[in-house]
């Protein structure tokens, strides 16, 4: 059984990170239907309203992370949406196409597709369905809110900075190749 906190902070980190995710793809729609569009994995003609769709399951899961009782949905759901992810992820890899952005970065930062991302989605989705499980019945004290509301902020800012750090060394190896590549003769 699972102590209610660790749910809570679970149930509220997975709030945040749909509400971002659903706000940044809603911010730059057509920013995200070129990401969307890069992963070549949908025909064209139904990119923007696929856009629109995900943008707009990543807010119902949002929500649906916070309403009391609603786990039992938005845990194989948020599973399901994030295996999705990773089959395109891995889709484009098998392909040979490792530069396209993930979409997955905030604040514009490119990130490009790798094995690293469809792991981290694997372990979301373990997290997600983590949820299912019981929760030792206890009451709540005021410090219980305090310990969540800490948890979230720290795998916030871990999230970010992750984030951050993969896509600046993706910006350090295309330098490097384009540094290493042989320089083209004059015609």
């Amino acid at each position: 059984m699972l102590d209610p906190v660790v749910t809570l902070a679970v149930r509220a980190a997975f709030a945040l990170l749909f509400a971002v995710a659903a706000w940044h793809k809603l911010r730059d729609r057509a920013g995200f239907r070129a990401v969307l569009a890069a992963y070549r994995v949908l025909p064209e003609r139904v990119v923007p309203a696929a856009g629109v769709a995900v943008a707009a399951l990543e807010g119902t899961l949002a929500t649906a992370w916070l309403a009391p009782g609603a786990a039992s949905v938005a845990a194989p759901a948020t599973a399901a949406l994030l295996a999705v992810y990773a089959l395109a992820i891995g889709v484009n890899l098998a392909r040979g196409r490792r530069t396209i952005d993930c979409g997955c970065g905030v604040g514009g930062a490119a990130q490009p597709v790798g094995e690293g991302l469809v792991a981290r989605n694997a372990l979301l989705a373990a997290g997600a369905l983590a949820t299912l499980r019981p929760t030792t019945p206890r009451a709540l004290v005021w410090i219980d809110a305090a310990t969540v509301a800490g948890v979230v902020a720290v795998a916030a800012c871990a999230w970010t900075a992750a984030h951050a750090l993969a896509a600046a060394a993706a910006r350090v190896r295309a330098v490097d190749a384009r540094r290493a590549a042989p320089a083209e003769a004059p015609r």
